[in-house]
């Protein structure tokens, strides 16, 4: 027999002061509530309960014991409570992981809607140019932009990441404007050390993809990368979600439009394996509802 039934059982006896109070209480017969009571005396190897044919007394043992259920299943009733309850409410931390220049432009200032919306749940965001292993490393999930390796994890898509090509005011009244990829060997073309080799500044041609020379300057931060661009040293090409800010105030202007490569595909990833928690559902809610295809 089940342990606890049989202290739930042993408990209700003693509540109700009947077994056939207890066996209507639980939809089960009275033989099968002395037989909880009798298991429950084997286990202990000592007597819980004395009964005549009139009325039934604990034995001191049994009333220390059901003073122990009772505090038992007290116990389990709260840490079932507080599961359906999180079930039911966003609670806890989320550990969420993304590339540096999408996490500070555009992830990291969402979170600040997310985390209003759902006041319970913490986010721990930690911003990585490098491929994370969430399930190595603990994530719950991550925003991965690239073409995805065949993998466990569930991919939510998102909208396509496409990149723009541009640089300062000054930068380009000092360097020219470049009119075709041809014209980029005159100019600082900086370049993301993170970049799988099919992205290295690729642009459209006429016919095909040409890769161009590349910039004195190589970082594996892409932020780092649009400052030097901020401050007129050469051109990037990052996404244009992260740059909207800075091309909108007119700090760096758009060029090579008809040159710019197909969008990357953008998904969020997160275990399969991973039981959905309401933090977790809420978070991939909110990302889709904000970037969603």
């Amino acid at each position: 027999m089940d342990k606890l039934r049989s202290m739930e059982v042993f408990v209700a006896a003693v509540d109700t002061g009947s077994f056939t109070a207890a066996a209507e209480r639980f939809g089960m017969s009275s033989v099968m509530v002395g037989k909880h009571v009798r298991e429950l005396e084997q286990r202990l190897g000592a007597a819980l309960l004395t009964r005549t044919t009139r009325r039934q007394s604990l034995t001191e043992i049994g009333r220390q014991y059901v003073d122990q259920c009772r505090a038992i299943l007290a116990q389990i009733q709260a840490a079932e409570s507080l599961a359906e309850t999180m079930r039911a409410t966003p609670r806890g931390v989320l550990k969420v992981t993304c590339a540096v220049s999408f996490g500070m432009e555009i992830l990291g200032p969402a979170m600040t809607d997310f985390l209003e919306r759902y006041p319970e749940v913490s986010v721990d965001l930690n911003l990585n140019d490098r491929m994370v292993d969430l399930v190595e490393e603990g994530f719950d999930i991550a925003v991965r932009i690239g073409t995805l390796e065949d993998s466990s994890l569930v991919a939510r898509p998102l909208r396509p990441y496409g990149v723009v090509v541009c640089g300062s005011p000054d930068y380009l009244a000092r360097r020219g404007v470049p009119q075709t990829p041809a014209d980029l060997a005159r100019h600082e073309c900086l370049e993301f050390s993170g970049w799988v080799p099919q992205a290295r500044w690729r642009l459209k041609g006429e016919k095909d993809a040409r890769h161009v020379p590349l910039s004195r300057l190589r970082a594996n931060n892409s932020y780092a990368l649009k400052l030097a661009a901020l401050k007129g040293f050469g051109l990037i090409m990052q996404a244009e979600m992260a740059l909207a800010q800075d091309l909108a105030a007119g700090r760096l202007v758009r060029v090579l439009d008809d040159y710019l490569p197909t969008p990357r595909p953008m998904h969020l990833l997160y275990s399969r394996d991973r039981q959905p928690t309401p933090k977790l559902t809420s978070f991939i809610d909110f990302i889709l509802e904000k970037m969603g295809t």
